[in-house]
């Protein structure tokens, strides 16, 4: 009777699918917007202006006036990651609270909510380190992969939950991977342009060694790679009639040239602030319309009903 009652008082406040899909989104957002708020840190040579970790200082774990602007502009980076945090948190809980139970959603929703730590952990790692540059990529790319896994969990919630089928042939299938991969390739290689270029963080920190010239031209490889995958997924996608992963390359086709364009031109101005921090917020939604690509290649149908025949009962025999 207890366990009837607990039940009961659980699901007494469920959570609506629609609920839930917003919070999971507000994870996706806040998530991009702390890569973008890091971002304005390293640009504004703030990435020391609380020299140690956890603390800000040795003697205070906030910020004090002595420190100036860089030392507010790296503590409230800092408290971003809390209000990042409670999104994920009230995720996971709105994941718990939500009827029917939905299978793979909690994992997606935890690996969220522990990833944020995860991250912060690295990014206090850079700080201790002094802002090596290798340690700094680092951070950037365990956003990355929070922002992976905060965009899976907004798909799957109104995903049904039978078995994936594909949406075009496999051949193409296998193109959207190659394009994902390279897609991965190009965002490693451009933290290695982050780590040789001007912009460190801070006036005294190390860079990795690396002639920006040439993983520029690396980097810029990379990319035409990527956008000529990108143009044949189009065409591709277009030739055997799969209208939603035509649209899905479309955008993301559009997203790469503006994020192209973005990275062009701050090369030949001599890498102004403004746009570094423009082509960072363009790595996540080359990252986001890649994954959309990803999602668009296959889709899940409803579990089909139970059609087991149920047992006929037993004849009765008359007594002796």
């Amino acid at each position: 009777m207890r366990r009837i009652r607990s039940v009961k008082r659980s699901v007494r406040f469920p959570v609506s699918t629609t609920l839930l899909r917003r919070l999971a989104l507000a994870s996706i957002i806040a998530n991009v917007g702390i890569v973008v708020t890091g971002g304005a840190v390293r640009l504004t040579a703030s990435g020391l202006g609380c020299p140690t970790w956890p603390r800000c200082t040795d003697a205070s774990y906030v910020a004090t006036t002595e420190m100036g602007a860089h030392g507010a502009i790296e503590f409230g980076n800092r408290m971003l990651t809390f209000a990042v945090g409670i999104i994920a948190f009230a995720t996971v809980l709105a994941v718990l609270a939500h009827r029917p139970r939905r299978r793979g959603l909690l994992p997606l929703a935890v690996a969220v909510f522990l990833g944020i730590p995860a991250q912060a952990v690295v990014g206090g790692i850079t700080v201790l380190t002094n802002l090596n540059p290798w340690v700094v990529g680092l951070h950037f790319l365990a956003s990355m992969a929070v922002i992976a896994a905060a965009y899976a969990l907004w798909r799957r919630i109104v995903d049904p939950d039978g078995p994936a089928t594909p949406t075009v042939p496999g051949p193409l299938r296998t193109l959207a991977r190659i394009t994902t991969l390279v897609g991965a390739t190009v965002l490693v290689v451009g933290t290695w342009v982050t780590g040789s270029g001007p912009h460190a963080g801070d006036q005294g920190a190390a860079r990795n060694g690396l002639d920006p010239e040439t993983i520029s031209q690396v980097h810029a490889d990379g990319v035409f790679l990527l956008i000529g995958l990108s143009v044949a997924l189009v065409f591709a996608f277009r030739a055997v009639g799969a209208d939603r992963a035509y649209r899905a390359a479309l955008v993301l086709l559009a997203v790469e040239l503006g994020q192209g364009l973005i990275g062009f031109v701050q090369y030949f101005t001599h890498l102004p602030a403004v746009l570094v921090g423009a082509h960072m917020l363009g790595s996540c939604l080359v990252l986001l319309a890649t994954l959309h690509v990803q999602w668009s290649t296959r889709e899940r149908r409803p579990i089909a009903p139970s059609t087991t025949p149920t047992p006929a009962p037993e004849p009765v025999t008359a007594a002796a």
